[in-house]
């Protein structure tokens, strides 16, 4: 039997083994508080790109509620149909939207007609609110908040009509954003659309109307967890189960407003107990508050605990190494000590030894068996795996040249196998040295060292581009000498072309194909960029299409389409392949042109430009003409800096729109002050009928027969508290333009009515008046009903009312005209032309017109005594109207030269400052009372002239 030899430290030992472990563990200590350091610093930077991303996607939705709601604060009625196409390609970027509402104030008076046009889009659709869970009519009351506008009105149909007044938290939001001018968000509140209610909210923004009274309310409903998960799988930060995230719609992490959570259940979270020891100071969790349009939203990100191991392998190697150390300290000091005993114990040993390594050699030989056999099960399931995946495997040798791929190369990638046996990558695929990303990873190949994710494009057997992504590790033998490499290779030639697809289609304008205004500022910058180094002048054309809401209107939006498709495909070909031709909104386009070498710039470019656009264009069986106007900015130039170009060629083509369209104009710095000053004046216009600043003039007419006044012509003046007596050349055009003429037509027709009425109804003599019909208002849909009510409730008959047109209001489209001038003509009214000559008029159409007076243009009777051609064309203008039982009226007598010559040729009527300059009310009625007049043959001299007045 063998005898055991008894042990025992010595204290030498003991003391070094202390000490050696307790510096370990000091160490240890340290280490470990750097390496927390680090997973706080670690977990803080995610956990700020969560709530950053969260951060942004909140945002995004309020601005897509500013931006909806601007639809409404341009002024201009909305229709159904602007309000769909606006917000449906807002639904298609941003998936989380449940809705777009718009949420009309609707009296009880008002709720039976309201609720037939609902009817009328829903069969069946009434005002409701919601009772025991169930939608019902809403009961009876003042006011009602309903859905008048839904988009997209499909999986939303319960919502239509629905009275959202009475939920408090609509009401709370909605009195915010009035109080704060800005976007609010309602508390979480479930949908009544949705079978299975989830966490929504709505922003909400009021609609006031040009008084400053709340019409209604424009709304986005966000379905508050879609919104979330979107934005967060959308940055790619879904994937990482070590980060817990939830998100509450409060400022505290209330269940009852939990949004949004990766959490697997409600259970708690363990708690690393080696951290709280170690390093109490160490922070996993992170809590932001975010402002959500008014709401407070609560952000917590909480980090998983992990093994210990998994993040301190310095500090447990340190550790490790150190206990090692100081055991081989101890055991190198206990050594000397107990030699002796050891090797006698050894010797003890031996023969036992022997026998017990006789018997392992025999387990040996049996396991080797069993372990051979396995690795032959190991690299049969390997080669089967590798012909079920979508990768390839391959080897290289030490020169780095392929001597195996396996996996089904040739038919996953196209590519034949020979194509690259016994070559490099390089060698194989043209190309790789010339780019950055192959170089760097030649020089990381040939410094051995492993690679991931290398991606690089190839032809295939039949010419076409494949995508390629492959990983590699470097192989050494036992000598450690390299080898060569294998690796896994993939085809991600589909994953290529989505990302160039979503890439080109983020850049690119849908319909025509050109760059859109992300883009379109990229270009630019480009441009101004190259400017600055070569010194070449840049050149950005705005492009507007004069008449394109006309075409619009006659032929409808796919027409319109049609026609911006072929004006994109128009100007790319009448350009250079390097100038950049952009879509900026609507019927706006947008060139950049640089100057490079010999290629110099001048406005026979512009002028090319503008007759490539004015080709007929065949819309259906009709064919168009359709003019632009250009505005035109150069850079490097006086008073134009290269982020106020596009602004500059806008202010340049609003300049070319009011010289009269179908023409360019280069922008010069007087154009700012001149659209400054149309600001101020569109600013004003908007408050000048609410605050009744305007007056009416009336200028008398006299018949040439009799001398007496037979009828006035009503004229607009602007009494501004501020600007004065704003002149009707500063306005008018403007109010054109922005459509407000059309309130103030309305207006002028009213308060000319009703003064005419109140005259004849003071005793004097029944007089005509006449009033100008705009553009704007002959285009109207309710002109004639306008027109019957004006009648109507000023009492005024309907033979005292002569309405002015200008030959442009019917010339472009005549058969429409023609019916809308008969109907105005059976309601008994007096029809006139003004300025007549002045435009392109055609006497074919003028027979079919029902015209009773031809108004002769102030610029004609001018030269009338001095000018044959003028002489002529009055005498003709008489003549031609006599001839079509027409009367005449001649503009601007302003001598008795001009009266005379008039009278001698047989024109009817006259009206100028000869007699007298137009007149307020008070005046033209004391005009009236004195019974003032011309004596037939009168010639005398005229009062002062004063410049023509509108």
């Amino acid at each position: 039997m063998v005898r055991r030899l008894s042990f025992s430290l010595t204290r030498a030992s003991v003391l070094t083994l202390g000490a050696g472990l307790a510096a370990s563990c000091a160490l240890f200590v340290g280490v470990s508080h750097l390496e927390y350091d680090n997973l706080a610093l670690s977990f803080s930077q995610r956990a700020d790109q969560r709530v950053a991303t969260v951060r942004q996607g909140l945002h995004d939705a309020v601005e897509v509620a500013t931006v909806t709601n601007q639809l409404f604060a341009l002024g201009a009625p909305v229709t159904r149909e602007q309000f769909h196409d606006f917000t449906s390609p807002l639904l298609a970027r941003h998936p989380f939207i449940k809705a777009f509402n718009f949420h009309r104030v609707v009296d009880d008076a008002e709720r039976p007609a309201v609720e037939a046009e609902l009817g009328r889009i829903v069969p069946g659709t009434v005002i409701g609110e919601v009772r025991d869970s169930r939608r019902v009519p809403a009961e009876r009351r003042a006011r009602y908040h309903i859905v008048h506008y839904l988009e997209p009105m499909r999986g939303n149909e319960a919502a239509f009509g629905f009275d959202v007044g009475v939920r408090p938290q609509f009401g709370q939001a909605l009195a915010r954003a009035q109080a704060d001018g800005r976007a609010a968000a309602t508390a979480l509140f479930p949908l009544i659309q949705d079978p299975q209610p989830q966490p929504s909210f709505q922003i909400v923004m009021p609609v006031l109307d040009s008084q400053g009274k709340l019409v209604g309310d424009t709304g986005v409903v966000v379905r508050a967890r879609e919104l979330v998960s979107s934005v967060l799988a959308a940055a790619n930060l879904l994937g990482d189960r070590q980060i817990v995230m939830s998100v509450y719609a409060s400022a505290r992490p209330e269940p009852a407003n939990l949004v949004f959570s990766t959490r697997a259940d409600d259970a708690p979270l363990p708690q690393d107990t080696m951290a709280a020891w170690l390093a109490p100071q160490h922070r996993s969790s992170l809590a932001r508050t975010l402002d959500v349009a008014g709401r407070p939203w609560l952000v917590e990100v909480t980090a998983m605990p992990r093994p210990f191991a998994a993040d301190h392998l310095a500090s447990l190697a340190i550790l490790a190494g150190g206990i090692l150390l100081s055991l081989l300290s101890a055991a190198w000091v206990q050594a000397s000590s107990v030699r002796t005993r050891l090797v006698q114990q050894l010797v003890r040993k031996r023969t036992a030894d022997l026998k017990r390594t006789n018997r392992r050699l025999v387990d040996d030989m049996v396991a080797r068996e069993r372990t051979e056999k396995a690795l032959q099960q190991s690299e049969q399931r390997f080669r089967q795996l590798a012909a079920m995946s979508s990768d390839w495997y391959w080897e290289q040798d030490r020169d780095l040249r392929f001597t195996t791929i396996t996996g089904g190369f040739a038919e996953k990638s196209g590519v034949a196998v020979d194509r690259l046996l016994g070559k490099t990558r390089w060698e194989a695929l043209a190309g790789v040295e010339d780019s950055e990303a192959g170089r760097a990873h030649i020089a990381q190949v040939k410094a051995r060292e492993a690679f991931a994710n290398f991606e690089y494009q190839l032809a295939d057997d039949n010419g076409d581009t494949r995508w390629f992504l492959v990983s590699g590790q470097p192989v050494f033998d036992e000598h450690g000498n390299f080898s060569g490499y294998r690796g896994t290779g993939s085809d991600i030639t589909a994953r290529k072309l989505t990302e160039q697809r979503v890439h080109h289609v983020a850049q690119h304008d849908v319909l025509t194909g050109l760059p859109n205004r992300s883009l379109l500022q990229d270009r630019l910058e480009q441009a101004v960029a190259y400017a600055g180094r070569s010194g070449n002048p840049v050149w950005v054309m705005l492009i507007d299409l004069d008449r394109f809401k006309f075409v619009n209107d006659s032929m409808g939006h796919k027409a319109g389409d049609v026609l911006l498709m072929t004006v994109a495909a128009r100007l790319r070909s009448s350009l250079r392949d390097l100038d950049t031709v952009a879509r900026l909104s609507g019927d706006e386009f947008v060139v950049i042109l640089s100057e490079h070498g010999e290629q110099t710039l001048s406005p026979d470019i512009v002028q090319r430009v503008m007759d490539a656009v004015a080709q007929p264009v065949m819309l259906g069986t009709k064919e168009f003409f359709v003019t632009c106007s250009i505005g035109v900015s150069v850079f490097p130039s006086e008073g134009t800096g290269a982020d106020e170009l596009i602004e500059h060629a806008d202010i340049a083509m609003y300049r070319a729109k009011k010289l009269g369209r179908n023409n360019f104009q280069f922008y010069t710095p007087a154009m700012n002050e001149e659209s400054l000053e149309r600001v101020r004046i569109e600013g004003a216009l908007r408050n000048a009928l609410e605050r009744d600043e305007f007056v009416l003039y009336y200028q008398p007419q006299l018949d040439m027969k009799t001398g007496k006044i037979c009828g006035m012509e009503a004229l607009i003046r602007w009494q501004h508290p501020e600007l004065g007596m704003v002149p009707p050349g500063r306005f008018v055009s403007i109010a054109e333009e922005t459509g407000l003429i059309v309130p103030i037509g309305a207006w002028v027709m009213r308060t000319a009515c009703a003064q005419n009425k109140a005259w004849q109804d003071a005793g004097f003599d029944k007089l005509r008046v006449a009033v100008n019909l705009s553009a704007r208002q002959f285009s109207a849909p309710d002109l004639i009903e306008g027109l019957e009510r004006v009648l109507v409730d000023t009492g005024l008959e309907p033979k005292y009312l002569e309405i002015e047109l200008t030959e442009s209001l019917f010339m472009s489209d005549v058969t429409p005209a023609v019916e809308l001038l008969h109907r105005m003509k059976a309601l008994g009214v007096n029809l006139s032309i003004d300025d007549f000559g002045t435009g392109y008029s055609s006497l074919s159409y003028l027979s079919r017109f029902p015209i009773d007076v031809l108004k002769i243009d102030r610029s004609f009777v001018a030269d009338i005594t001095r000018d044959a051609n003028d002489e002529a064309i009055v005498t003709s203008i008489i003549a031609l109207a006599h001839n079509l039982k027409l009367a005449v009226i001649a503009e601007g007598v302003e001598t008795g030269e001009q009266l005379d010559y008039l009278r001698r040729h047989g024109c009817d009527e006259m009206q100028g400052y000869y007699f007298s300059r137009p007149l307020p009310a008070a005046e033209f009625e004391q005009l009236l009372v004195e019974g003032r007049g011309l004596q037939p043959g009168e010639i005398g001299p005229a009062p002062e002239a004063e410049p023509a007045a509108a």
